[in-house]
This record gives C-alpha cells, structure tokens and sequence, in this order.
C-alpha cells in the first residue's frame, strides 16, 4: 500500500500543469508519428516513457534505451483503421555497457486503392492510386550514472500520395531517472521536433496563360501549384513508473504518461504490467484521460517470454478499443541477445 501511495503521489506531481489545451486537431502533417507502438506498450494505455523493457524505447523515449542493457531486434504490426497496415522495426546494440546504438522503422501502408478519377473519365481511369508514410531514424543513447541516462535520435520524414510526397528531418530527446524512492522511474522525451512538411510532385505541373487578353504571348507557360507547409506533431511526454509488486516470481509495475501534442489536447495514460513467474504478463490500460469526445480508452493485452539457448523470445499482444470505430490488435515479436 505504501509503494501504491508512492505512485498515486507522482501521478498527482504531474497533473498542476494539466490544464484543458485548445483543440488543434488537423492542424499538422505526418500524425502518424504519434500512432503508439508495440504490443506491451499499447497494452499498457501507451503509458511507456518511463519504462526501459525492449528496444520500444527508440520510439517511446530515446533517453530510456540505456537502462535495458541487453541488444534487441524487434517488430510489431497493427491491422489500422480503413485496411491500413502500421508496422514499427528496430533494433539496439550495446557498443558498451554505458553505449548503446539503434535503428527503427515507423511505416503507414494504406495499401492501393482504386478509382483513379479524372474530369474525362470521372467514374474512374481504371488505374490504383497509393498512399503511404514512412520515418526512418537513427539513435544514441548513454548511461550517464548508474541512475541516470540520456538519449536521442535523428530521423527522415516521408509522406507519399500518389505521385505527390512531402518529407523533412526531426529530432526526438529524451531521459530516463531511476530515483532510490521505492524504485521510482521518471522520463521524459520531446518528439518530433523538426521541420514543416510540403507536398511536391508531377500532378502539381499545369500551364497557364499569364495574360489571357493579350494576344501574341506564350499560352503554355508551365507552372507549379505551390501547396501550403505544414507542421509535423511536435509532443512533449513526462511519464512515471514504479514496481509495487517485486518478488521472485511476481511483479507488478504501474505507470502513467503526460502527454502534450501540439496537435490535440494534453492527455493522461495510465497502464499496468502483471508478470507471473517471469514468463506470462498480464497487462491493461486507459488512454486519453480529461479528454473530451474521445472514442480510444480501453487497452489489455498478454506477453510470453521464453528463454531458448541464450536467446529471449518475446511475444507480446495488444488490443485497443475506439468506440465507434471498432477495434485494433497488434502484435509483436521480440529476439533478445
């Protein structure tokens, strides 16, 4: 009860500054950045900043991937909305006990789609019409004390519709404490802070005539429709975790994450982890607390890690649900070397 308290305590030290932000929703590019990310962390209501398990933490907080001290290849996969597929790829490597590299992958797949439409051929041309986004990004982490590390990572930007497509390069920072107040985690991570996104492409090309009244002059000058900039969504996180269950072959974490969009209201996550004989977890959530007119929420999910021949093998699975929109599962498969 004590360690319950304890975290009841941290969670209440971040929510001062939780005040109702204006309602920005649409009002930068490339949201899928924001889409959580693997099966124990969507699980846990994506309450994850705080927490070091697997190589997630490239995306959750760079600045958590130091204190896992293990290398980890890992993949998840959700079956999105509209037949989308999002898929997360990355992978940590300890150069040293303090040093720590990585790579990720943050695919959007909105597969093809037909019906490409023109004012000649209104009903359709018969052709597919593909869009898609896509960031890759390269990590660095460090263990600076035996409690305290530091991380961030460089990442490219790339949305495509059609023959159209837009891209830019981001920063995300993070950091990671662990106090000696019962096991007490703090992290924290800004995301996505970079440039603004404009969409360039063949479709954009048209002629025009400068000076229709005029005779004589060049009817076909060709010329670009200049498409406005947009932002990416620039999010700012401060998370806590904290074991209130530690023995030998039971734990329980509990976690809850703050988070800040520039795009959207400031949010509450909660989550928690059950692990039973350090082989089965047990793990529920809720995202978007103090958010109005929400449909996500409900979040649970299982993990199994089995230990073969020196490797960790980890299958995680996550479910959400959204309300009016159905349902959406993620899975996700873990090699621990």
């Amino acid at each position: 009860m004590k360690k319950i308290f304890t975290f009841v305590i941290a969670i209440a030290s971040l929510l001062p500054g939780f005040v109702k932000a204006q309602d920005k929703v649409g009002t930068t590019a490339a949201n899928f950045l924001n889409i959580p990310i693997g099966g124990k962390a969507i699980s846990m209501g994506g309450a994850y900043t705080a927490i070091a398990d697997d190589a997630t933490a490239l995306f959750w907080n760079p600045g958590a991937v130091a204190r896992s001290g293990r290398s980890d290849v890992y993949t998840s996969v959700t079956n999105y909305f509209v037949d989308a597929r999002h898929t997360w790829f990355g992978a940590q490597y300890f150069l040293s006990s303090a040093d720590v590299i990585g790579v990720s992958l943050n695919s959007l797949n909105y597969g093809d789609w037909e019906k490409v439409t023109t004012v000649e051929n209104p009903e359709g041309t018969g052709e597919y019409w593909q869009a898609s986004d896509l960031a890759m990004a390269l990590t660095y982490a460090r263990s600076m004390t035996d409690r305290f590390s530091i991380g961030g990572s460089v990442k490219y930007i790339r949305q495509q519709i059609y023959n159209e497509s837009a891209s830019t390069v981001a920063i995300d920072l993070g950091l990671l404490f662990i106090t000696q107040f019962n096991g007490l985690q703090i992290g924290a991570s800004i995301r996505n802070f970079g440039g603004s996104m404009e969409m360039r492409g063949r479709d954009l090309l048209t002629q025009v005539d400068l000076d229709p009244e005029s005779q004589g002059n060049n009817e076909n000058i060709v010329s670009y429709l200049k498409t406005d900039k947009w932002a990416i969504p620039l999010t700012y996180v401060i998370g806590v975790a904290m074991p209130v269950i530690d023995r030998d072959l039971t734990s329980l974490v509990l976690a809850a994450d703050v988070m800040r969009p520039t795009n959207d209201a400031q949010i509450l996550n909660l989550g928690a982890d059950l692990k039973i004989a350090n082989m089965v977890s047990v793990r529920a959530g809720y995202q978007s607390l103090f958010k109005s007119e929400s449909e996500n929420g409900l979040t649970l999910g299982l993990g199994l890690n089995v230990d073969i021949s020196g490797y960790q093998i980890v299958f995680d699975y996550g479910f959400q649900y959204f309300g009016k929109l159905g349902m959406l599962n993620t899975t996700s498969f873990t090699l621990t070397f």
